[in-house]
């Protein structure tokens, strides 16, 4: 048996991910909150970075004590050039890292705040402590003439109740779980169900409102039975439907279904312990005169540098043995590499949403200048085309990026979406139609809302064109209830 070898030469291409490309792709779809966290970690992990001090924030004083820094360390490249070279790689390492494009580049992109003439748009976030529902029930119970064996019980109830303040275990788990009868789990149950909020440790929505309903009137026994046997009919709003099996006038239905809708159904959710995350623009879009100018908004952002710390690190490295002093090298060698790529990948990051804000900016400026009614259908290989970049790109630079303006604050991603043919003229954004159609909703007779095909009809007369299931859609999307539930009949 012979064997053959054969060699074929063969060309392709292939998409390198260097590790500077990575770095510069996991920051840019990162949200302003994950960036100074990131950068917070990395000062923390690399001993060549600093934060710039609020009293050197000109990109002119960083200059100079960059200049300072080079000029330093020319003085000991003529005392040990050896020592140089193994730092940076080859030569001077001025190839590698240039430091005067690097202050040019690193000063603020586009237009910054004069504080002299005022301070930059603010978002009041004031944030206060409130009691849990857990704590407010304890406290109650506490009050309360408990004895010990109750407040056990007690609190196994108030410990296995949802958000919503439902009680998600079973009478007979809490029972086995504390050792005692279900008879008296039930009559501490009643207890707490008395506590407040009203309708709090029920175990389903009909439980919730009878409860509400005791403490509201215990009097009006048509209440209780509407609650307890007509539920499905309340929510189909059967209202004559009621009133003849019950047969009482229907006036008296109408009464009763008021005060139930007064009611809680969530009679915990006040006391929902929610994490609120304030929502930090990263543009501000402010007018002036007839133009808009894009503002970067670069507060509470760490500006970063190379510290001149390592200049020290480096002269004490001759007193070692020769591992420790390559070792040394290779780690500050390193640090300044990956000090490096962290900058200049903020600052890639920083231009890139400038530029991708101005380009949405001009794509929509009807809708700066009037509202929602004009915003435009707007796609990604639009601002693509506009800023060359690619489409991945821009998707990243949007994504989680937020942006002020008069109008209010917007999610960059607000300002893409799909286009409807109009019967004349340009074509609407579908997030124009949505508005309209709330807006119509809004207008509407409470006792006579319109329907999908009214809606329809409606929009038509507007040169909007779109079929009823559309409506629908986006009714349903914008949480509207269909006219059969948004009917009022008082």
């Amino acid at each position: 048996m012979a064997f053959e070898l054969k060699q074929n030469l063969k060309l392709s291409q292939q998409l390198i991910m260097t590790p500077q490309l990575q770095q510069a792709i996991k920051l840019l779809i990162l949200s302003r909150q994950e960036l100074v966290e990131t950068i917070n970690q990395e000062m923390e992990e690399n001993p060549l970075l600093e934060e710039v001090t609020p009293d050197e924030t000109s990109a002119e004083e960083v200059c100079a004590d960059v200049e300072d820094d080079v000029q330093s360390i020319e003085k000991e490249d003529n005392k040990a050039v050896e020592r140089t070279t193994e730092l940076t790689g080859e030569g001077d390492g001025r190839e590698e890292f240039d430091w005067n494009n690097y202050l040019e580049d690193y000063g603020p992109v586009g237009v910054s705040y004069d504080r002299a003439d005022g301070d930059a748009p603010t978002l009041d976030n004031v944030l206060t402590e409130s009691p849990s529902l857990v704590e407010h029930l304890m406290w109650q119970m506490k009050l309360s003439p408990f004895t010990e064996e109750e407040v056990r019980v007690g609190s196994q109830i108030v410990g296995n109740l949802d958000p919503n303040g439902y009680l998600c275990a079973t009478i007979t788990e809490i029972a086995q779980l504390e050792h005692v009868s279900e008879d008296m789990v039930e009559n501490v149950l009643k207890k707490v169900q008395e506590f407040d909020p009203p309708g709090v440790a029920a175990r389903n929505l009909q439980e919730c409102l009878l409860i509400q309903s005791r403490m509201l009137s215990k009097e009006n026994r048509l209440l209780g039975t509407i609650i307890r046997d007509h539920l499905k009919d309340l929510e189909l709003k059967n209202y004559v439907h009621i009133a003849r099996k019950l047969k009482v006038p229907l006036r008296e239905v109408e009464i009763a279904v008021l005060l139930i809708s007064k009611m809680d159904p969530r009679p915990g959710a006040m006391y929902a312990e929610e994490k609120v995350q304030s929502i930090i623009p990263d543009v501000y879009v402010v007018k002036s005169g007839d133009d808009y100018k894009i503002i970067l908004n670069d507060d509470g952002l760490p500006r970063l540098r190379i510290s001149n710390f390592y200049r020290e690190i480096m002269a004490g490295v001759g007193g070692r043995d020769h591992v420790e002093e390559e070792n040394g090298k290779k780690y500050i060698r390193d640090k300044v590499q990956s000090a490096t790529w962290l900058i200049k990948s903020i600052q890639q990051r920083q231009k890139t949403i400038y530029k991708v804000a101005e380009s949405i900016v001009k794509h929509q400026r009807d809708f700066f200048d009037y509202g929602i009614d004009h915003l435009k259908p707007l796609v990604l290989r639009n601002i693509s085309e506009d800023v060359e970049m690619h489409e991945s790109t821009i998707s990243r630079v949007v994504t989680n990026k937020y942006m002020h303006s008069h109008r209010g604050i917007f999610e960059m991603k607000y300002f893409f979406g799909s286009s409807i043919q109009r019967t004349s003229g340009e074509n609407i954004a579908s997030k124009s139609v949505k508005e309209e159609i709330k807006h119509l909703v809004g207008k509407e007779d409470p006792k006579k809302p319109y329907s999908d095909c009214e809606i329809v009809d409606l929009l038509k007369a507007k040169g909007i064109d779109i079929a009823r299931r559309t409506v629908a859609k986006y009714r349903d999307m914008m949480g509207i209830l269909p006219s059969s539930k948004r009917k009022k009949y008082f």
